[in-house]
């Protein structure tokens, strides 16, 4: 017990740059993008809520999206230890329990942040941090399954992001329009996700991972995050149109018609194409997500 006592107190505290690598800050853009998208449909200018700005970006980006990185290093570290052993928990260079910290941490000042923000940010980032240490941490592990995983990701990146975004701005609960677009953004988002999961089929088969290129093969996955992505784009065109954001519903349809472009070079090899795809085709859905925010938000 006491050479234990000795060699916790001896783990050296980790370089700030192993925390930041950790942290991985390339994963933050699309919950912070989904946020500026939520800022913009809110249709509130930026005069006097620029703390509620700048406290919005950090918490959908480095605070609750960097402590969703912690909580999945920590609780993969073994597996981790095995594929990618460069990484800071495996490598040694976040060492002990850091890991676990550093992921407590960070729910704790994630917390903090969001209620100085208000009350439904606050709210939203709860549901947030409890899906983020669900989908990594026993007994929940959403990640396990190919239809939960990209589910809890999808909504957490895009709708919660997107809520955190019109919350703050608006300092209540966004109006129906919002949550609506949100919602079907987030379902498209699984697709998305779904894509992600290509490069890794080999080893999610050899761990026990349900992945949907896994369980459904990767052409059938393939079709299936095309018609998830297309039919919530779908669905958003239809009710800009409706509430007569006509110019949005245009060019929301306009990047959707050159994904559809795109799709079926990713349908004829979908392994080898995937990481294409999320170049072009993930990058035009993000960028319907800002034009229709800009429809509700009543800039076009």
């Amino acid at each position: 017990m006491e050479r234990s006592a000795v060699s916790t107190r001896t783990v050296p505290i980790p370089a700030l740059g192993d925390v930041v690598r950790l942290l991985k800050p390339i994963t933050w853009f699309p919950p912070m993008w989904a946020f500026m998208c939520g800022a913009v449909s809110s249709g509130v200018g930026l005069d006097g809520r620029w703390f509620f700005v700048l406290g919005g970006v950090l918490l959908a980006g480095p605070l609750v999206c960097g402590t969703s990185q912690a909580v999945n290093d920590w609780f993969d570290r073994h597996v981790d230890a095995i594929n990618e052993p460069d990484r800071p928990i495996p490598s040694g260079r976040v060492a002990g329990r850091w890991g676990h910290h550093i992921a407590m941490i960070g729910t704790a000042v994630s917390a903090v942040v969001a209620w100085a923000l208000g009350i439904w940010v606050f709210l939203a980032a709860l549901v947030g941090l409890a899906l983020a240490w669900g989908y990594s941490a026993p007994p929940f592990r959403f990640k396990t399954s190919g239809w939960t995983g990209p589910a809890v990701v999808g909504f957490s990146y895009e709708g919660l992001s997107w809520f955190t975004g019109a919350a703050v701005m608006l300092g209540a609960l966004p109006r129906a329009e919002i949550l609506i677009v949100l919602v079907l953004y987030s379902i498209g988002a699984h697709g998305i996700m779904t894509l992600n999961d290509f490069k890794a089929v080999e080893g999610d088969r050899a761990t026990g991972l349900k992945s949907l290129p896994v369980t459904m093969g990767v052409d059938g996955a393939a079709r299936f995050a095309c018609a998830v992505m297309s039919a919530a784009q779908v669905a958003v065109i239809a009710l800009l149109a409706f509430w007569g954001h006509t110019l949005s519903a245009i060019v929301v349809g306009v990047v959707l018609a050159a994904q559809l472009a795109a799709m079926p070079r990713l349908l004829r090899d979908p392994k080898k194409s995937a990481p294409w795809y999320n170049a072009v085709g993930v990058t035009l859905y993000v960028f319907g997500m800002l034009a229709a925010a800009l429809g509700l938000g009543g800039y076009i």
